[in-house]
């Protein structure tokens, strides 16, 4: 039989912050996989977990992944820890867990500390409907097409950032979303935790003021949908009925389900569209 994974949240800042279940686990399984063997071995010390680890990383997720599968497949049990919170998110692990699920390996989450779920739930914010995007991409393409898509996003969008890059992304988001509200929160869980409510524009001017220290998530209010609709409407409206009918006409819509979407996007009944309609040809 083949053995399970298990990959096992771990505390972001407070270590009382794990469970009694990921606990047993570490000490039980054969092996954990670990994304900084130096920083895991501190926990282990901690909680006198004498376990054997193995490093996975960005770096060699792919083939070591391979690896610890085929140790899986031979009946041995791994944990798979990252840094610090829930592994597979913004993480190598994701690598190890699909090649687990192509292999037929058990795979189980014990779930735990993450950092983005306590940065939202700590914002004062939305919390019904969030988008996660982490860190955003170093590449300038993929990061403006991402800010770009950001810009009609109705959900709280959270972010990731490191103390040296937070400067100049507070003037992306706000060149980008323009003055949004946000909330920053710092050393999630650690002794100097702080979640500060800002506008964007207030951000900028602080962080001029005080030298960004730790690390940080970035709480981000979504688009509100009643605006959105609104310029959308707007923008519809700068066309003649005529015009905006021949749009949906030139791509193969019939004429009645474009009277229908004609009077949706300008946010007004059917048969209103329908009398201009007939008053231009009368």
């Amino acid at each position: 039989m083949s053995g399970t994974l298990y990959l096992c949240a771990t505390p972001i800042g407070n270590l009382e912050d794990i469970t009694l279940r990921v606990l047993r686990t570490l000490q039980e399984v054969d092996v954990i996989a670990a994304e900084d063997t130096r920083n895991t071995i501190k926990l282990l010390n901690h909680f006198e977990i004498k376990t054997p680890m193995t490093s996975y990383h960005e770096y060699n997720k792919v083939d070591k992944a391979a690896y610890l599968v085929e140790q899986l497949a031979n009946g041995k049990n791994i944990a798979l820890v990252t840094d610090a919170g829930t592994p597979a998110i913004s993480d190598p692990g994701e690598e190890l867990v699909k090649q687990a699920y192509a292999a037929g390996i058990p795979v189980t989450s014990l779930p735990g500390a993450c950092a983005c779920v306590t940065a939202l739930t700590l914002s004062g914010l939305s919390t019904r409907r969030f988008a996660f995007e982490a860190f955003l991409p170093s590449d300038k393409k993929l990061r403006r097409k991402i800010l770009d898509s950001l810009c009609t996003e109705t959900r709280t969008v959270i972010i990731y950032e490191a103390p040296h890059h937070l400067r100049a992304t507070l003037q992306e988001l706000f060149a980008a979303l323009g003055d949004r509200r946000l909330t920053i929160c710092r050393e999630l869980t650690k002794i100097h935790e702080s979640a500060m409510q800002f506008t964007l524009s207030e951000a900028i001017y602080y962080y001029e003021q005080n030298a960004p220290k730790g690390e940080y998530v970035l709480v981000i209010e979504g688009r509100n949908m009643a605006d959105l609709e609104q310029e959308s409407r707007d923008a519809w409206a700068q066309l003649s009925v005529d015009e905006h009918m021949q749009h949906y006409l030139s791509e193969g819509m019939d004429r009645k389900d474009a009277m229908k979407q004609v009077a949706k996007d300008r946010g007004v009944p059917k048969r209103e569209i329908y009398q201009q309609l007939l008053n231009k040809d009368t």
